[in-house]
């Protein structure tokens, strides 16, 4: 599952340090990039969509942002080229 989310408060660089270490600690993430004001965050595991989803808004908040949108994004996968 792939999320796109909208975060307020990030005002400055470590916040991006701050998010990427809470979401860290989210079970089943593989990635996560974060940019001020939003994360695209790819999880694969055990989680259903919105288990996920509470996951996700719980680890940012618990860093001290606030969640504003999650969207969930189409899963992509690798051109191959011959």
């Amino acid at each position: 599952m792939r999320f796109q989310v909208t975060i307020e408060g990030m005002l400055a660089v470590h916040a991006r340090h701050a998010v990427f270490t809470a979401l860290g600690a989210v079970e089943g993430i593989t990635r996560a990039d974060v940019e001020l004001g939003r994360a695209e965050v790819e999880l694969d595991g055990p989680l259903s969509e919105s288990a996920a989803r509470a996951a996700i808004h719980e680890a940012i908040e618990a860093a001290g942002f606030r969640v504003s949108d999650v969207r969930t994004l189409p899963r992509t996968l690798p051109t191959l080229e011959y």
